[in-house]
């Protein structure tokens, strides 16, 4: 089975790539020739998982799959959330966007936080989506330096390390976008 995977990201390639099976080939946006950036206009994680799903089979007809993942703050209402990689500025500078919510939270005891991860399946004609939450808190300064995006600043419930410091199967197995895509591989392998 080919899938298309909607990202550029090559960090997020290569964590998706280790959790879907062999038999599913992974093909990225640059493989089939899409160097446009895909919508992502919705108000939600969600919203915009499947927006850049229904593009991508609407402009090159694969059966493909988007995701969205944001940070979500508590005691910033859920800040940064579907903003996450442009919280600071259009740059989408992980270190602006890491400096920005330390800043913003400096003066706050309440640091728990969720990653959520939402993953759009456009496959035969059908749209369905898997989420993965992995909870946790951010630290008071960056730690680490494995990982991308916020993982310097982010310890997953139960840890005493950030992502950033932690192994990537490691992360795969507790994160958000691990659960995600073992939601999404658990249905692609009810349909073999």
């Amino acid at each position: 089975m080919k899938l298309v995977f909607a990202t550029n990201n090559p960090n997020k390639l290569k964590e998706v790539q280790s959790l879907v099976p062999k038999h599913i080939e992974l093909l990225s946006l640059e493989d089939i020739g899409c160097t446009e950036d895909i919508p992502e206009t919705q108000p939600t994680i969600e919203g915009n998982a499947i927006q850049k799903a229904e593009y991508l089979k609407e402009h090159y007809g694969y059966d493909c799959f988007a995701d969205d993942t944001g940070l979500e703050v508590d005691a910033l209402n859920g800040e940064p959330g579907v903003y996450s990689a442009r919280y600071a500025g259009p740059q989408r500078d992980s270190e602006d966007n890491m400096n920005k919510l330390l800043m913003n939270l400096a003066d706050k005891d309440n640091r728990d936080a969720q990653f959520k991860t939402v993953i759009a399946l456009h496959l035969n004609g059908k749209l369905k989506t898997f989420t993965g939450i992995c909870r946790g808190s951010i630290t008071k300064t960056k730690q680490g330096d494995k990982g991308f995006g916020y993982d310097p600043i982010f310890k997953a419930k139960g840890y005493n390390q950030t992502f950033a410091e932690i192994t990537l199967e490691e992360k795969n197995r507790i994160g958000h976008r691990g659960k995600a895509i073992r939601h999404l591989v658990m249905y692609l392998n009810n349909l073999v």
